[in-house]
């Protein structure tokens, strides 16, 4: 992935979306239900920039071999 800044964007439908700052093309999108805004408290945003934050440091460190890529099974949260 490029090296180029990265920027979180709120779209006028509610879905959050990361993507270069020089490009329109989302890297990744998140849609929070209604339920889930309203369990919130409107603070989804938030929550969505925590959770991008945490994903890029994850890529970062992938990307650097810090962490082991095995092709056994995976538990996921």
């Amino acid at each position: 992935m490029s090296t180029s800044f990265l920027e979180i964007v709120e779209l006028p439908d509610g879905r959050i979306e990361l993507r270069r700052a020089e490009d329109e093309g989302s890297l990744v999108t998140l849609n929070f239900s209604e339920d889930a805004k309203a369990f919130l408290q409107g603070q989804h945003v938030e929550v969505a920039k925590a959770m991008l934050s945490v994903g890029v440091q994850m890529a970062g460190k992938l990307v650097e071999g810090e962490i082991d890529n095995e092709d056994g099974p995976r538990v996921l949260h």
